[in-house]
């Protein structure tokens, strides 16, 4: 595919992925600030799902690695998490080719509310670890995979269900959980950039460069959550959620359009 890229355009897409970054490291949805960004500079709807997940790899990378260097997250311990994760998004990713999606539309909008109002009303959303009710093995098969498949068959928010899973069915604290999300998110956004760089489909020095940005956005996002916890991410992601949820309903509508 091609396409021209100015110094004009790939500083502004720079800056927006820098910013992306930062939001996405700590609540999630950082792809609704790149994917519109990236339609607007020319791109068709597939390059640009497909370029957004090689700068989103940027982002989730550098985040986990800031969490795992702090000793947050120990590898070892989630390693079967990480890989139902990338099997989840592979499947998904191969399923959205082949599945309907439009039932998933409809009901998305009013999960991520739902999801929104649990972190908002929650008792469990503290930095506190909590009583576990699931085992590892479990949680990377039902929710890992569960969430992994959603991420490649859709994607909005995937970050904060993955959030949602640890703080709910692991006990984790919301600073914790956050990072441990990061991690999967990682996981889950490798195996749909395989899928759609086999297809052709990523502009990779456009990607490139935002994948910069997302990395030095994210880095600063992750040190946040690590000292602020709970009280910059909560509402972050209430923030986050009713902007999704918004988002996602005047596009079915074609609000303003």
């Amino acid at each position: 595919m091609e396409f021209e890229l100015s110094i004009h355009l790939a500083l502004i897409l720079f800056f927006v992925a820098i910013f992306a970054g930062f939001i996405d490291s700590i609540a999630g949805g950082g792809g609704l600030l790149t994917i519109p960004v990236l339609m607007w500079v020319g791109l068709s709807p597939t390059a640009a799902l497909a370029t957004n997940k090689l700068q989103a790899c940027g982002g989730s990378f550098f985040a986990s690695f800031y969490f795992i260097r702090k000793g947050v997250i120990k590898l070892s311990e989630i390693k079967w998490a990480i890989l139902c994760a990338f099997i989840g998004a592979s499947m998904g990713t191969i399923g959205v080719q082949l599945i309907d999606a439009s039932i998933l539309e409809i009901l998305l909008p009013f999960l991520i509310l739902s999801l929104g109002g649990y972190f908002l009303f929650s008792k469990k959303m503290s930095d506190q670890d909590r009583h576990q009710v699931l085992g590892v093995g479990a949680f990377a098969l039902t929710a890992a995979l569960g969430v992994g498949f959603y991420d490649g068959f859709f994607g909005p928010g995937t970050g904060s269900f993955f959030a949602l899973a640890f703080v709910s069915l692991l006990g984790f604290g919301l600073a914790k959980a956050t990072a441990h999300a990061k991690v999967l998110n990682l996981a889950t956004n490798i195996a749909s950039l395989i899928f759609f760089a086999l297809g052709g489909k990523v502009l990779w020095l456009l990607g490139g460069i935002m994948l910069f940005g997302q990395a030095v956005g994210a880095s600063l996002g992750a040190s946040l959550v690590l000292s602020q916890g709970t009280k910059l991410v909560k509402p972050l992601v209430v923030s986050m959620s009713l902007i999704m949820s918004i988002k996602i309903l005047m596009t079915q509508y074609a609000i303003f359009g």
